[in-house]
């Protein structure tokens, strides 16, 4: 077989084991401990959700950190990636699951309002260009709490605000955006997210995402129809324009957050298009000769706009060819080659024991690259 002579790492997270920045050094460690000489470029990927600081801080962001509310309230040290006048903002790292406490959930009081203050702090920062990756979120209020704290004011009959999270919109009666922050006017805000739900109804916000989040069925219900009274005083409000902003691709990301940011003016692209844009992905990919991408696991979501998807899927317009790691593969062969990917490489036919693969998955790694070093490299 012909030998490679350079190698890309384009690899997401192994979500709960391995940042994408491990993944990367990992695999390189296994390339090289059969090719010492192979030439590698990493260039850790995300999709907008958790981790997308990350990526873009190795791709050579600055990283600027900042005490903002996390979903119940407490302040949380939060960051956000700037290089030049772009800034990438993560609203996991405020409103994330991670933030909440081990094994408590907020389903109906949970907000947005530190990603709306980490927003804030990238205009501060100078930010003209903001990607605005969601994804990981505890929440699901529509994105309310990012647009009080960017200046909208959200009221209750008596003119009081609204309480905090997606149930507290059931109180709405009225919604004033006069006040947002008019830099929002000048800033180009790009929602990249890997999905393109709507904000309500069966594939809404609440419905499919918010039991992940804690939320019981009746709970559902109370968030499905305080997000739509929300989108009804929005309309009454703010005018037609905004009568298709909760029905539009994406409304429904992060717990309806992609609604809010349409409200701010934000145009919708997936999440993996935009961060490989970002990160520079066109001409690291155009220097390589094998490409190595993955996640913790490859399955049917992986084909539906997720890190790996995105980067074979540009491989393969390029013509290189594609292999994948991933802890677990749920993909058969066919469905593999329809996406780009060559053959996958999972931890599991390593190590069969999960629980082991996930405790150990640095060291397996490196094995599996190993093979994928005799398989293509030598």
């Amino acid at each position: 077989m012909q030998v490679t002579q350079r190698v890309l790492i384009a690899a997401d997270k192994f979500k709960g084991s391995l940042t994408a920045v491990q993944v990367a050094e990992r695999v390189t460690a296994g390339l090289r401990r059969i090719v010492p000489g192979v030439d590698v470029e990493a260039l850790p990927v995300a999709d907008g959700g958790d981790g997308t600081v990350a990526a873009a801080v190795a791709a050579g962001f600055e990283r600027y950190e900042r005490e903002v509310a996390g979903p119940l309230g407490q302040e949380v040290t939060a960051a956000f990636a700037l290089r030049g006048d772009t800034a990438v903002v993560e609203m996991a790292e405020a409103s994330g699951l991670q933030r909440l406490p081990r094994g408590v959930f907020a389903p109906l009081t949970a907000s947005t309002y530190g990603s709306g203050e980490l927003l804030r702090a990238a205009l501060d920062a100078g930010a003209r260009t903001i990607v605005f990756g969601v994804g990981g979120s505890a929440t699901t209020d529509g994105g309310a709490g990012m647009l009080s704290a960017l200046g909208a004011r959200l009221l209750d009959e008596d003119g009081e605000p609204v309480p905090p999270g997606g149930g507290g919109l059931a109180d709405l009666a009225r919604v004033d955006l006069s006040g947002l922050d008019p830099r929002l006017s000048d800033v180009d805000l790009v929602l990249a997210s890997d999905v393109d739900n709507p904000l309500t109804g069966p594939k809404g916000a609440p419905a499919v995402y918010g039991p992940q989040k804690g939320a019981s069925p009746d709970d559902v219900a109370i968030l499905d129809e305080a997000l739509s009274h929300f989108a009804k005083v929005v309309e009454a409000e703010a005018g037609p324009r905004t009568a298709g902003y909760a029905t539009a691709p994406g409304a429904g990301a992060a717990g309806g957050i992609g609604y809010g940011a349409l409200l701010l003016g934000a145009r919708f692209r997936p999440g993996i298009e935009v961060m490989l844009d970002v990160l520079g992905f066109a001409p690291a990919l155009e220097r390589a000769s094998l490409v190595i991408t993955g996640e913790g696991s490859l399955d049917e979501q992986t084909l539906h706009g997720k890190a790996p998807a995105g980067v074979a899927a540009a491989a393969r317009a390029a013509d290189k060819e594609v292999v994948a790691v991933c802890g677990r593969l749920a993909l058969p062969p066919a469905a593999l080659g329809r996406a780009g990917i060559r053959r996958a490489y999972p931890l599991t036919e390593v190590e069969p024991d999960v629980v082991k693969c996930i405790a150990d998955a640095g060291p397996i790694l490196e094995r599996v690259a190993e093979q994928i070093a005799r398989d293509f490299l030598s």
